[in-house]
Parts: C-alpha cells; sequence; structure tokens
C-alpha cells in the first residue's frame, strides 16, 4: 500500500498532484505511487500533473529525462514556445476552458469561465499533462476511458482522446453561450412568456451581453490554440503513417471549425444585441428629455407672465384692476394647459 503523502494516490486519486494511469483490457486504470520509491512510469500511459510542486516536476523529469514547462513558459504565445520538440519529446500547449474552482457564488454570473494553458507532453509511448486548473473535460475523457469508451492504448490514443473531450466539452459551452444568448434577446424584445421573475434593466442585459462577448472570445481563443496544435500534429511523419490517428486529427479539425463558424455567428449575435440594448437606452434617454423639453415649453407662458407682473415699475396700470390677481392667474393657467392639449393631440406625449 502506498505510503501517505502528497504522492499518494487513492483508487479514486482525488488527494494526487501527480496522477499515473496504466491501461487494462482497453480500460484506464489510475496506479497507485509510493513516494517512498521512483516514479512507475514505464506501467503508464498518461501521466497528469496538477499544481504540481517543484519538488514533483523534478521527480518526473528524473523519470522521464525531460524538462516539465514552468507556468510562465505555459503562458507564452508565440507559437514557437507552444509547439517544439526537446529532449527527444513533443511539447504542445493549447487554451482550455475550465468554470473557477469555488464558483462566483452568483447565480446571474454562471456563464464565467477561465481560460488557461494546459501543456501535453508527448514522450516515447506516455502523454504527460500540466496544468494549473481543473477541466471538466479531463474528468469527462477519464471517465470514458475508464469505462473503455475511449482508446487509451499508448500516449498517443490519450491526447487525441482528450483533445475530442475537449473539442466536446468547447461545443457544449458554446451551445450553453448560445441559449444564454437567446434568453437575453427575449429579455430584450419582451418576447419572454410571464414567469414572475423579475424583469433585467438595460444596464444589467448589458452586462450580460459584455459577459457573454468575454466568453465567446476565449471560446474563440481556445479554438486557435487547439486548431494549432491538431494542424501542427496532422503534419507530423509518425502521425501521417496511422491512418487511425489521421483519421481522428481530421475529424477534430472539422470539428474545431464547426464550433468556430458557430462562435463566430455568436459574436455577429452579440454585436446585434449590444447594438439593440444601446438603442433602446438611447430612446429612453431621448423619451426622458422630451418629457423635460415639454415641461419647459408648458410652463414658459406662465414664466412669463409672473416675470412681467413681478417687475417693480412705478406705473403697471394692472395692479389697480379690480380683479387683476384672479385674471393674471386664469391667464397663466390657460398659457400652461393649451400648450400641454396642443402637445397630447400631436402624440408628442
Amino acid at each position: 500500500m502506498a505510503a501517505p503523502g502528497r504522492f499518494l494516490v487513492s483508487s479514486s486519486q482525488e488527494e494526487a498532484m501527480i496522477k499515473l494511469f496504466g491501461q487494462t483490457a482497453g480500460q484506464l486504470k489510475p496506479l497507485d505511487i509510493d513516494p517512498a520509491v521512483p516514479l512507475p512510469v514505464e506501467a503508464a500511459v498518461w501521466i497528469d500533473l496538477y499544481q504540481p510542486t517543484r519538488e514533483e516536476e523534478q521527480a518526473l523529469e528524473a523519470a522521464l529525462g525531460i524538462s516539465i514547462p514552468t507556468r510562465a513558459d505555459m503562458n507564452e504565445i508565440e507559437a514557437s514556445s507552444r509547439f517544439y520538440h526537446e529532449d527527444g519529446a513533443l511539447f504542445m500547449t493549447a487554451n482550455v476552458l475550465s468554470r473557477p474552482a469555488q464558483g462566483t457564488g452568483d447565480p446571474a454570473q454562471q456563464d464565467v469561465f477561465l481560460s488557461m494553458p494546459v501543456t501535453f507532453i508527448l514522450v516515447g509511448l506516455h502523454l504527460v499533462t500540466v496544468r494549473y486548473h481543473e477541466p471538466r473535460s479531463f474528468q469527462m475523457y477519464t471517465n470514458w476511458a475508464e469505462r473503455g469508451d475511449a482508446p487509451c492504448a499508448n500516449g498517443n490514443s490519450v491526447l487525441l482522446g482528450l483533445f475530442e473531450a475537449i473539442v466536446d466539452r468547447l461545443a457544449d459551452i458554446a451551445e450553453e453561450a448560445g441559449t444564454g444568448l437567446d434568453l437575453i434577446g427575449a429579455r430584450l424584445f419582451d418576447s419572454l412568456p410571464d414567469d414572475g421573475a423579475p424583469d433585467e434593466t438595460l444596464d444589467m442585459l448589458v452586462e450580460r451581453i459584455g459577459r457573454a462577448e468575454d466568453l465567446n472570445g476565449k471560446i474563440m481563443a481556445s479554438i486557435v490554440t487547439l486548431n494549432r496544435v491538431v494542424t501542427a500534429m496532422s503534419a507530423l511523419p509518425k502521425i501521417d503513417a496511422k491512418k487511425d490517428a489521421k483519421l481522428r486529427l481530421k475529424t477534430l479539425g472539422r470539428d474545431l471549425q464547426s464550433v468556430s463558424d458557430h462562435v463566430e455567428r455568436q459574436a455577429r449575435r452579440i454585436t446585434f444585441l449590444l447594438d439593440s440594448t444601446l438603442g433602446k437606452i438611447n430612446i429612453e434617454q431621448t423619451g426622458i428629455i422630451k418629457i423635460f423639453s415639454v415641461m419647459s415649453l408648458v410652463f414658459m407662458p406662465p414664466t412669463l407672465i409672473a416675470s412681467i407682473y413681478g417687475m417693480n415699475f412705478d406705473f403697471m396700470p394692472e395692479l389697480h384692476w379690480e380683479g387683476a390677481y384672479y385674471v393674471v392667474i386664469l391667464l397663466m393657467i390657460v398659457s400652461s394647459v393649451a400648450p400641454y392639449l396642443y402637445f397630447r393631440k400631436r402624440g408628442w406625449l
């Protein structure tokens, strides 16, 4: 039985920062790790590093004879830093989406996702993954492979299976984002049935559209990095010689293109919804300004009359007329009501 410690891997591997998986009868199986002995990498087809310490990286580097990229290296955006050969191993880095580990706590912000790099290293028949977040696609592939529903004979098979799970998850996220845009459009144009929920204000809709645009951009960035890796892998001689791997890479390329087309259409929808929302805000502001303009015109005549009779001249005949006060009050009322009725008749109010 493995000794306790950071390297401990239970049957569920929930405590492990380094997880090793082998395969038996076409099914992915977790391997136990004993910190007292070297890592059993020869029996592993997949080695998964999650938030590794420097000591863990050094242990794996010693076992495989490679250099594990640092977190800063993984965040490099140059193509030469995201796909390269070194020490006989192939290094590939792509952005993968995941929800925040702790969540936002706000039901209105369930469309918040992180986009962080994951490095895939093919060394011999082994695949090494280095990551600092928990994409659901990794658990999806693990579940598939443990049931025998996904190829896991070697590192190449695991890598392609992970890519397929990542693309599948990207498609799900894009579909969820599209449903969110449908709801925003329905709220904006009042086409939803009354479900008793409080109406969203226009500024709330602008916030939701902003988050939708942020998510759409993250999906597209992930597609770009994955497509770059898939395209580069398709050109490798050892991949070209394997018909099954080449077919799977072609399918991945087509899937990425279809998701990319969907995301581009959603980008246009987001632009339309934002323009429509800002247009409605502008209409509301124009209506408010119109009311103030009309009211200022309504009160302008009585204000003029009051200003005239408020002047301090010695000779103003009306001041000595009996009933002049009531006449002036009546005149002020008529001069304010008449414009109001006129504006109502013209439909300006």
